[in-house]
């Protein structure tokens, strides 16, 4: 049941959020979430576009300028040195050079590496309307669509921290199925263990995987892995909310209906509707479920891994 990470989990990450000072003034935004307590898991490989492309620490700002659908990176003081195309290539080179990464942890608000939310000004230097993504951000995703990616201020929010962890963790397991070679027994054996993580996140998106895999004899293998992949990596991007833990755990529930007393049945069941109505967070039902199965144990539960996607010592669920 517990989930197994047999060594950190390599993980890029904006350089300013280690404590490295190359801010365009020489300053950082050291990050203890990251480096200390996501840090036990992940293997934080440090990137600093504007570095990278040559730009001096301290430096003179950047902005990005245009169109928010595609803007340009610009000096604030000097509109003509335009850094786009550079940070650009940068993110393909890096791209290119880490395979190995499973996920993306950016510096929120940076013209470079921000994912969202950027402001985004006119040339006349009023803001421009709507916002944009940050030009070595926006070529990485771009690059690497099914890759983790997240803003560091935003994995202060609980839920999205857990969320972006349990991405990690699969994208990091899927990497490994791939290089032991995909089969379909392979195949069929990753779904059954992360059916109940894909139906609390997404219900439509989880309802295709199965047929998915329906008639894999029949089927081109590979592109069969691919296209699964690719769905189930969706349906984990979207933040799993209390209904969707609620009908997964409702279904968890399902199995044990034979097993438990009454008074067992009775006391699970409104821990869930507890949960439901947000009076006890997630761990409060999936500690309880654990403990039923350590008493009835059962080979299919015991591989799920919703019961325990990533460390339990992280703590990830106690406030969600």
């Amino acid at each position: 049941m517990q989930v197994a990470i047999e060594q950190p989990i390599p993980v890029g990450i904006s350089q300013c959020l280690t404590g490295a000072a190359v801010r365009f003034n020489a300053s950082h935004k050291h990050s203890r979430l990251c480096t200390e307590h996501l840090g036990s898991l992940f293997a934080l490989k440090p990137f600093c576009p504007e570095v990278a492309i040559g730009m001096s620490t301290p430096r003179a700002p950047i902005r990005l300028v245009g169109e928010a659908a595609a803007p340009r990176v610009l000096g604030t003081k000097d509109p003509s040195q335009d850094l786009t195309v550079p940070l650009q290539h940068y993110a393909e080179q890096v791209s290119q050079a880490n395979p190995q990464l499973c996920g993306f942890i950016l510096m929120q608000k940076s013209p470079s590496c921000g994912m969202e939310r950027v402001k985004v000004y006119r040339d006349n230097g009023h803001p421009a309307e709507g916002t944009g993504s940050g030009a070595f951000a926006a070529r990485l995703m771009q690059r690497n669509p099914l890759l983790p990616v997240e803003e560091e201020g935003r994995l202060h929010d609980p839920v999205l921290c857990e969320n972006f962890v349990t991405r990690v963790i699969v994208y990091s397991q899927w990497q490994a199925l791939l290089r032991d070679g995909v089969t379909a027994a392979r195949l069929l054996a990753f779904h059954a263990r992360h059916k109940y993580l894909a139906m609390a996140h997404n219900q439509e998106l989880y309802r295709q995987l199965g047929p998915l895999l329906a008639n894999l004899r029949q089927a081109d293998l590979q592109s069969t892995a691919e296209r699964y992949f690719t769905l189930l990596m969706q349906c984990l991007k979207t933040p799993a909310k209390r209904s969707g833990h609620s009908n997964a755990l409702q279904h968890l529930a399902g199995h044990f209906k034979r097993v438990l007393k009454p008074e067992e049945k009775q006391e699970l069941g409104q821990l869930i509707d507890d949960y439901r109505r947000g009076t006890v967070p997630l761990v409060v039902p999936i500690t309880l479920l654990k403990h039923h199965l350590l008493n009835h144990p059962d080979a299919y539960l015991g591989k799920q891994a919703y019961l325990q996607p990533h460390p339990a010592e992280l703590s990830l669920r106690n406030a969600i």
